[in-house]
């Protein structure tokens, strides 16, 4: 029974982190569109107005796409607790402690800049 729960969080595992790479790869692609489109109406010499529309949609999506990736992350904490419930705990699949772990953020050791004059 260990084994087919296992093998069902690996098959999990790897649709999680192509959804979180699918939504990192639009967030790019969304945010170079949004950073061009200013750029080739002054290279075009168009009046402001021109596309600013098509901009605020851009610039809407790529706001959107930011709660994307942020639901989907909610769903790697969910699917986190999941892991631990099933019994999976202490089983890695590759994810870098992310979203790092409530005993992970406590046992680190804290850091301060000091400035030295």
């Amino acid at each position: 029974m260990l084994k087919e729960r296992r093998l069902a969080a690996n098959s999990v595992a790897e649709k999680l982190f192509a959804a979180e790479a699918a939504i990192d790869a639009a967030v790019a692609a969304v945010a170079q569109l949004t950073a061009v489109m200013p750029m080739a109406r002054q290279d075009a010499h168009l009046a402001a107005c021109i596309g600013q529309d098509a901009l605020m949609s851009a610039m809407k999506t790529c706001m959107q796409l930011g709660e994307a990736r942020a639901q989907i992350i909610n769903t790697h904490q969910a699917l986190r607790e999941t892991q631990i419930n099933i019994g999976l705990g202490a089983v890695a699949f590759n994810d870098m402690n992310c979203p790092p772990s409530a005993i992970a953020e406590t046992d680190a050791p804290r850091r301060h800049l000091t400035i030295a004059a």
